[in-house]
């Protein structure tokens, strides 16, 4: 055993004893969790503005901040871009995260001196928990790889700023460089063409036993892999490996073409983290669910989903909620973001302890017509039939179709297979089948005759590719639309339908 895994097991202990004891006081820690970020910013800008003074309970915070998304922040941020100290937390941010968004356009997202260490923390517990149940400790000695931005910053308003993967990439603690790939030098290429070539040509003879990444790049990253290597798997060039984190997507659409491009057995941890801060992490290897991450200078609220769009919306703490219900994610942070909604839906497992899976966004929906399908239902219904077909998905999105000549609306899915059924009616009725099942506002529109059957439209080989190349968004933290309620994306994907 070498030193680094050696050194490893007793800390993984520690920490992982330290978790197991806040799945008990999880209700506690966020009570204590928010008199603290009402406490620091009560002197802010923000702060002053609503009377954080006067907020002893959750129900005085409801009171008194109302919940926001980036746009109603806007003027916030763009005090802080013009020189303003404490605006939302004390003194300045430390970095502006941008990201391009999936809802909006850039957003510039402020990281403190505060909320750093819980993002790189995070980041480490997830995998000191996964060593200290399973014994397995030995990765921690190989070649370690995350497909991320570039560490490269610019500067806005004086504030360094960059993607959130390129500045967790400046904390990369020095014990582990050593492990790091790709180079430094490599992770600054921009074009993520070029770029994913020189990671290829990096590590394709290194003894690597640590992948991380969002699914789609990823699988990107295997593909090119094999590509340059005789159809080789994964496990064959990397016999070593034995971890693959990911996050960023519901994983489960890429799932089956991923263990395959892998071709033998590795860990799959999943993880919930975003410019916003780090949610959630997969404690138990193997199961289903995400622990919440209640003690890390993060304040979780809870809405309903469907009343989200609501002018007064029911508002829920960690104590208050209950398993099988879909519910929008708000956030207050120690970054200063207050009552925030991130755009993303959650739904319980289990409230003893806080495990969740992620079920979507709040603003990617089909519901032209009242049925308002989400993400996690459409991924229920394409991962069923694929089963079913014996058929694997490369990438898909969905858009209604409404201005149709002389038929019934419908839903239009674009699907790039990497093997296609053999009847692609017949796949889609069956898609249909399991969508009328999860569904039943879309169920009463199809029996209702004001839907017809939807329709699946199969995509060449590397169609999402070339499209997110066009928009400018190939790689880094960038995912493919699962829904919309528009026709931009489908427009747009037209070029590449096999005829």
């Amino acid at each position: 055993m070498k030193i680094k895994s050696f050194l490893a097991k007793p800390y993984a202990s520690i920490i992982y004893s330290r978790i197991k004891k806040g799945m008990a006081s999880a209700v506690a820690d966020q009570q204590s969790v928010l008199l603290q970020l009402v406490k620091s910013g009560d002197r802010t800008g923000f702060g002053k503005q609503h009377d954080l003074q006067q907020v002893k309970t959750y129900e005085d915070f409801k009171k008194a901040v109302p919940i926001r998304d980036y746009e109603s922040f806007i003027p916030y941020i763009d005090k802080i871009k013009n020189g303003e100290q404490n605006v939302l937390w004390k003194g300045k941010p430390i970095y502006f995260a941008k990201t391009s968004g999936t809802t909006s356009g850039a957003k510039y997202i402020p990281i403190t001196k505060d909320s750093i260490p819980y993002q790189i923390n995070s980041a480490r517990d997830t995998l000191l928990c996964y060593m200290a149940q399973t014994g397995n400790t030995s990765f921690a000695d190989g070649k370690m790889i995350f497909l991320s931005g570039s560490p490269e910053m610019e500067r806005v308003g004086g504030i360094p700023t960059g993607r959130l993967s390129g500045i967790v990439n400046h904390y990369v603690p020095r014990y582990l460089r050593g492990n790091q790939l790709p180079s430094y030098e490599t992770n600054c290429i921009d074009d993520w063409e070029a770029k994913l070539e020189k990671i290829v040509q990096e590590t394709m003879h290194e003894n690597m036993t640590l992948i991380s990444g969002i699914p789609p790049w990823m699988q990107m990253y295997f593909d090119w892999l094999s590509e340059r290597n005789e159809g080789k798997k994964i496990k064959e060039l990397f016999p070593s490996l034995q971890v693959i984190v990911h996050g960023g997507v519901n994983f489960e659409p890429y799932k089956s073409k991923l263990i395959n491009s892998i071709g033998g057995d590795v860990d799959m941890l999943e993880t919930f983290p975003a410019s916003e801060g780090f949610f959630a992490f997969q404690d138990r290897v193997g199961q289903e669910g995400l622990l919440l991450n209640t003690n890390a200078g993060i304040f979780f609220e809870f809405v309903p989903a469907d009343e989200i769009r609501n002018d007064n919306p029911t508002r829920l703490s960690l104590g208050e909620v209950k398993v099988g219900v879909n519910y929008a994610l708000i956030v207050s942070t120690n970054a200063g973001l207050w009552a925030y909604n991130i755009g993303d839906t959650v739904r319980f497992l289990s409230t003893d302890p806080y495990r969740l899976v992620v079920t979507g966004r709040t603003k990617h929906f089909i519901s032209a017509f009242g049925e308002h399908v989400i993400a996690e239902e459409v991924e229920y219904a394409l991962l069923n039939a694929s089963r079913e077909y014996n058929t694997h998905i490369t990438e898909f999105t969905i858009a209604p179709a409404i201005q149709v000549t002389d038929e019934l609306p419908y839903h239009e899915w674009f699907i790039e297979f990497e093997t296609p059924p053999a009847d692609l009616d017949g796949f889609a009725d069956t898609i249909n089948k399991y969508l009328k099942e999860k569904n039943i506002y879309y169920n009463d529109l199809i029996a209702g005759h004001i839907l017809q059957t939807l329709k699946v439209r199969p995509m060449k080989k590397g169609a999402f590719i070339e499209f997110m190349k066009s928009i400018g968004r190939l790689g880094g933290q960038n995912k493919v639309p699962r829904l919309s309620n528009d026709r931009k994306i489908a427009d747009a994907l037209g070029q590449w339908i096999l005829k």
